[in-house]
């Protein structure tokens, strides 16, 4: 399931992708609009900030913008960033495998065989989807 944060994280980049290229949005704004906690907001854009994904400028024309085309930013890039691994089991996470405890073998395991075609699929849309598309 996606994390409110997530959600938050997806909208405000949406917010973001719809400025004019080179416009900064000031986070009072991004928040309003939204409605998104300021606070909240804060916290989530400094972790996307962290992941090269928006920057900050202060001053007159200050607030937040992207750093990258929308179309080079996917809903399963961001998700990673805010929520972490997206695999429903440990035994699928590209980014934090980990061997289930009560697994005898993962090569006959059914549970993992059905959660992997969904993981896939989920996956797939998630990464071939960008801000642009939204």
């Amino acid at each position: 399931m996606i994390s409110q944060k997530a959600k938050y994280a997806l909208r405000a980049l949406i917010e973001l992708a719809r400025a004019k290229e080179g416009d900064a949005q000031l986070i009072t704004d991004i928040a309003s609009h939204q409605r998104i906690p300021k606070k909240f907001l804060e916290q989530i854009l400094l972790d996307l900030k962290h992941d090269g994904l928006v920057y900050s400028r202060r001053g007159r024309n200050g607030g937040y913008g992207l750093l990258k085309d929308p179309c080079h930013i996917t809903f399963g890039q961001i998700m990673r960033i805010i929520d972490g691994p997206m695999a429903p089991l440990p035994c699928l996470s590209r980014m934090a495998y980990r061997r289930c405890e009560d697994c005898h073998d993962e090569t006959i395991c059914e549970i993992r065989r059905v959660f992997s075609r969904a993981y896939d699929q989920s996956a797939k849309i998630l990464d071939s989807t960008t801000l642009a598309d939204a």
